[in-house]
């Protein structure tokens, strides 16, 4: 994959929408990856939780939004007590869902999935796809 950047992409209104709504200051992370060490779901994750954080900063707004990753977190929080520097990993994760929730975007529609899936879904997956659906 190649990127290209430049200072519009890095000081985008995008990038600043989501450390306003997260609270986070996404320059604090240096990229340590403890965070993606300890998530229980990163191997299910199409980018890590620290690229996540690297694709935020960089502005990279379309892979951003593309990813699975957002949809995919459990908001279990490892991620925030693992975090050398204080980054509330799952807060960005959360700001980046809600940007899209607030465009009317989804990533799962849990009312379409037939009885038998929602049965065989964890638990934590229904808990926090609910709860995204609240913010």
């Amino acid at each position: 994959m190649r990127i290209e950047l430049n200072g519009e992409k890095i000081r985008n209104n995008f990038v600043a929408k989501i450390s306003e709504i997260s609270g986070q200051n996404l320059l604090a992370c240096y990229q340590c990856g403890k965070c993606s060490a300890g998530c229980p779901l990163v191997s299910e994750m199409d980018i890590l939780p620290n690229q996540v954080i690297r694709f935020a900063q960089l502005g990279l707004i379309e892979e951003l939004l593309s990813c699975k990753s957002i949809w995919i977190c459990a908001s279990c929080l490892t991620c925030n007590t693992r975090c050398p520097r204080g980054v509330n990993i799952a807060e960005v994760m959360e700001a980046i869902r809600l940007i899209l929730l607030r465009k009317n975007i989804d990533n799962l529609k849990i009312i379409e999935l037939n009885e038998k899936r929602r049965v065989e879904l964890p638990q934590i997956a229904l808990v926090s796809s609910f709860r995204k659906k609240t913010a």
